[in-house]
């Protein structure tokens, strides 16, 4: 039985975002993945002009474009990219869907606050080039248009309401250091979602990049054992 898995990067993101879990996979499956780039994303930003139903008719061509060669369709769905796989998943016949970091809800200000304070004090003592998180989001902030961040919000706001109609199983992993997506999203997800096959995993040193994050090991084994 021939399986396709469907990657889904965050806003402002890349397919580099869930890369390592996709690694890990490839290395123990002969699934077909696909992990296409968002319009106006990538490592190169290019938002300006790009709606959010261009990310989600990407994302959804692409799923239709694996089931036509599988008989079991995976989604896997980062931050912005969770709430296109659980739209996609309550839309189309889907065998298992994983949702990362997923924004349901966004920005967890306690933590956003304890990151600045990090950056801050690795600012003080001349140690930026070291601080991962301030390297991966400053080129982000300068390419980043208000439109488009209101076309993030859009995305969610039209997707979450179909969380109400996911059947399939799923697993929602949410890490507990994460400044962008709080806690609270996981739980607002393991409530919204009316599959019986739930499973909600907190990674205790994980930020945003839930797949580049110290847990990183974890979670590959925990989404692994889920889906095979």
């Amino acid at each position: 039985m021939s399986v396709g898995c469907l990657c889904i990067h965050g806003y402002t993101g890349s397919p580099e975002e869930v890369q390592p879990l996709v690694d890990f996979l490839k290395k123990r499956t002969d699934w077909e993945f696909a992990n296409p780039t968002l319009p106006g994303h990538g490592e190169q930003l290019d938002l300006y002009g790009h709606y959010y139903q261009e990310w989600i008719a990407t994302a959804e061509l692409a799923l239709i474009d694996l089931k036509k060669r599988n008989d079991t369709i995976v989604i896997i769905g980062f931050s912005m990219g969770g709430m296109i796989a659980a739209y996609l998943a309550a839309k189309h016949r889907v065998d298992k869907l994983v949702l990362l970091s997923a924004a349901g809800k966004y920005v967890s200000l306690p933590q956003m606050y304890k990151d600045i304070l990090e950056i801050a004090v690795d600012a003080y003592k001349g140690m930026l080039a070291s601080n991962e998180l301030f390297l991966r989001y400053q080129k982000k902030l300068k390419q980043t248009y208000f439109f488009s961040t209101l076309e993030f919000m859009r995305c969610v706001q039209f997707t979450r309401p179909y969380l109400a109609h996911v059947r399939c199983p799923v697993m929602i992993i949410q890490g507990e250091q994460d400044g962008m997506v709080p806690r609270e999203a996981a739980l607002f997800l393991d409530k919204e979602i009316p599959s019986e096959e739930r499973e909600l995993v907190f990674l205790k040193k994980s930020k945003h990049l839930i797949c580049h994050g110290d847990d990183k090991d974890e979670l590959c084994q925990r989404v692994y054992r889920f889906l095979a």
